[in-house]
């Protein structure tokens, strides 16, 4: 069965049909790809930390994230399935094992890019090593680590729209229904959240990234010149 010629006007009357249906595919869309990225970020940032003091383990943790990076998605969650059955969770882990690479490796650069000398003022006026971390090498080092997590979001975001393929929601519930039942409409419809969720996502990310540039807070805190 051939379908009818579809206009921007017949996608724009689905969605205000199916809105409510749209809204929670991305609400669920949304809550899994937080709760994965979060968690990635949560585990990846100090994995990245442990990775500068030690060669050797930076070499066995950067190995095991390389495996995890090039394992494709499908595949990854169909691993998952055989092990956790069907279900968002098993989304919401696949998401976090794909989102720690892109976090892990971005802290570890961003903390081996800090100058020494930023470290030896820290231990001069008496910091402890915890103190040196969190107040000196990650703020020097957050520029790094929000790049790996606007990586991991966008990544997760398009990884997401698989879920329904091991029993997960979220928009990949239209766009397999879409491509079940031969109707592109469907197909549009949770494909352009998608799109825009990432892009989104991207510019927002971005954004704080900008703002939380040390640069740019260090400007601010510069007095203005006394007029004469």
């Amino acid at each position: 069965m051939v379908e009818p010629h579809l206009t921007f006007w017949d996608f724009i009357d689905y969605v205000q049909r199916n809105y409510d249906l749209l809204l929670g595919y991305l609400y669920r869309h949304i809550l899994m790809v937080l709760s994965g990225v979060g968690f990635a970020f949560l585990v990846g940032v100090p994995l990245g930390a442990i990775c500068t003091r030690s060669r050797a383990l930076a070499r066995i943790i950067l190995a095991i994230m390389n495996i995890l990076q090039v394992v494709p998605s499908l595949a990854m969650l169909v691993l998952l399935l055989l092990i956790m059955g069907l279900g968002s969770t098993t989304v919401t882990v696949g998401l976090f094992l794909y989102s720690l690479n892109p976090i892990v490796r971005n802290t570890y650069i961003g903390l081996q890019q800090i100058d020494p000398s930023y470290v030896e003022a820290g231990r001069g006026v008496g910091m402890s090593t915890m103190q040196i971390l969190f107040h000196v090498r990650f703020p020097l080092a957050l520029t790094y680590i929000m790049t790996g997590l606007r990586i991991s979001a966008v990544i997760a975001i398009g990884v997401a729209t698989i879920a329904p393929l091991v029993g997960g929601s979220g928009l990949g519930r239209e766009i397999y229904a879409g491509i079940n039942n031969g109707n592109s409409l469907r197909i549009f419809s949770g494909a352009i959240p998608a799109a825009l969720l990432a892009i989104a996502a991207d510019i927002v990310l971005g954004f704080l990234q900008r703002k939380l540039r040390v640069d740019n807070r260090r400007s601010k805190n510069v007095l203005p010149p006394t007029p004469r």
